[in-house]
């Protein structure tokens, strides 16, 4: 059945065509969030085999283990559709791979805010101390909050209110 797409009201295709779309847009934003992942993984990895890692405390140590867990959670999160994909692959359900790869992405999104402000953090906390790691955690937050919540949304009503 081809038609125009109800949400965008721009588009003739038809679904499977739309399905196809959005997955080659959830892939490429995949991507993009896959490499920023990797590269903090690669560094937080690369700090235990540091001399100065032993210089740590213990609640930094700490701290430094949930950052990895949350790099490792991050990374799984942005491989599940690819891995969702892979098992239905041919079996007709690219509407619940594409589905399934927005919440996964969204949650990544989610994870990854966390990381970025917690590896922030931590690199404050070990080279100034733990109010300069809390004050730069809390700006970089607000920063992640208007860039990632606020400006989107804004964006949004605005494109909204421009078609009534």
């Amino acid at each position: 059945m081809t038609g125009q797409n109800p949400r965008d009201g721009l588009r003739d295709e038809t679904t499977a065509e739309r399905y196809d779309r959005n997955w080659n847009e959830v892939l490429q934003e995949l991507r993009v969030l896959q490499t920023g992942t990797q590269i903090l993984t690669g560094f937080l990895l690369a700090l235990a085999f540091q001399p100065a890692f032993h210089d740590l405390t213990e609640g930094q140590r700490v701290y430094y283990l949930v950052l990895v867990v949350l790099s490792a959670v991050s990374a799984v999160l942005a491989l599940a559709p690819v891995a969702l994909h892979r098992a239905l692959f041919g079996a007709g359900a690219k509407g619940t791979v594409v589905a399934f790869g927005h919440g996964a992405l969204l949650f990544a999104l989610a994870i990854v805010s966390l990381l970025l402000v917690g590896v922030v953090g931590f690199i404050f906390d070990v080279v100034v101390n733990g109010i300069g790691a809390w004050i730069a955690g809390g700006l970089l937050s607000v920063f992640v909050v208007l860039l990632w919540l606020v400006v989107p949304q804004v964006l949004k009503n605005r494109r909204g209110e421009a078609r009534a």
